[in-house]
């Protein structure tokens, strides 16, 4: 009896690609398309999962999202910190919604078109999280925080493909996607004009400050500590003798503290939300390569002090504006340690 699995289907080409690689590995496949938000298309993914010859449901989460995630998104702006709604969409919404549906279609599993690869380690019994083969478009960053009962019933047919195998092919068995234009950074602002965005749901998000520099001079004025981003320079507004950039955001004094680019690096962090995945948790110290941000490279760092729910990071080499409310993401080679939420960035 062939094993079923539900395929989130967004209409582009990776998750179109991994369902046909599903269907070609004996699975039982049906497509589902998860409406987040209005602008969320559905007409793509109906269309392949016709030519697939498949069942396709779509789903309507758009409560859901405008509670876990835009909420979420738009409340740590307003704290004066930088989140990352793509991971907090995975936790919350994606991979849990998923798992309901398949456990209402009697699915075996669930499947994405992420480029990550899960194994299972007998020794450690523990479904380990690694890398992808295409290193350029890995994106185990954004999945730290899935739990293992998640990872057992999840597949990720593009692991072992680079994003060109994938490609050639969707034009091999002609899923008229492959020149598609790649999707905004955020789902919910098309534009990426977060600003107007978060004045439009916030009116009074816009309340003026003083912008100081460590010593506490005042050099100008801020729009609202919700604009700004840990490491920002443009925007800023001052004339000064060299660039500056913002170093921290205080949120009680509402006020922006800024300096020269020599300023914006930092040795520590402290973590919480933490979320071991492939090792059941730490007791001690632990060599890793930390990664602040997706497009950052790892970088040689120990965890000391680890808590139930936190852990202290101190890289071997500074880091270049570390900013609170993104993910930090622990990895050993190519397997994915663990991950959690900036906390704060000890002076």
């Amino acid at each position: 009896m062939k094993k079923r699995v539900v395929v989130a289907m967004s209409g582009g080409i990776d998750s179109s690609t991994a369902a046909y690689l599903l269907l070609k590995q004996g699975f039982e496949v049906i497509g589902v398309n998860l409406r987040l938000w209005d602008l969320s298309p559905t007409n793509d993914a109906k269309a392949v999962a016709s030519r697939l010859g498949i069942h396709f449901y779509i789903l309507d989460y758009r409560k859901e999202f405008e509670k876990e995630v835009i909420e979420y998104f738009s409340c740590e702006y307003r704290n004066g910190r930088t989140p990352n709604p793509c991971i907090m969409c995975n936790k919350k919404i994606k991979f849990k919604s998923l798992l309901k549906k398949a456990k209402d279609l009697e699915a075996d599993y669930i499947a994405t078109g992420h480029y990550v690869r899960v194994k299972y380690d007998k020794e450690r019994r523990r479904h380990i999280l690694k890398k992808s083969k295409d290193k350029e478009k890995d994106q185990s960053y954004f999945l730290y925080s899935l739990s293992q009962g998640m990872l057992k019933r999840s597949l990720f047919p593009l692991g072992d493909y680079t994003k060109n195998d994938v490609k050639k092919l969707a034009e091999k068995i002609g899923i008229e996607v492959g020149n598609k234009p790649a999707s905004q950074e955020i789902c919910f602002i098309p534009d990426d004009d977060y600003k107007s965005f978060l004045i439009k749901r916030f009116p009074n998000i816009a309340r003026p400050g003083p912008v100081i520099n460590k010593k506490g001079q005042v050099l100008g004025q801020h729009q609202g500590i919700a604009f700004y981003t840990i490491g920002q320079r443009r925007g800023l507004g001052i004339s000064y003798k060299s660039p500056l950039y913002v170093l921290a955001i205080d949120k009680k004094r509402n006020t922006i503290v800024v300096g020269e680019e020599n300023q914006t690096h930092s040795k520590r962090l402290l973590a919480t939300n933490i979320n071991w995945v492939s090792i059941d948790r730490t007791n001690g110290s632990l060599r890793v390569k930390a990664q602040i941000r997706y497009r950052h490279l790892p970088s040689e760092a120990i965890i000391s002090r680890p808590g139930r729910n936190k852990a202290k990071v101190t890289f071997a080499k500074p880091q270049r504006s570390i900013t609170p409310g993104q993910a930090v993401v622990f990895y050993q080679r190519d397997t994915l340690i663990g991950g959690g939420i900036i906390e704060k960035v000890p002076q």
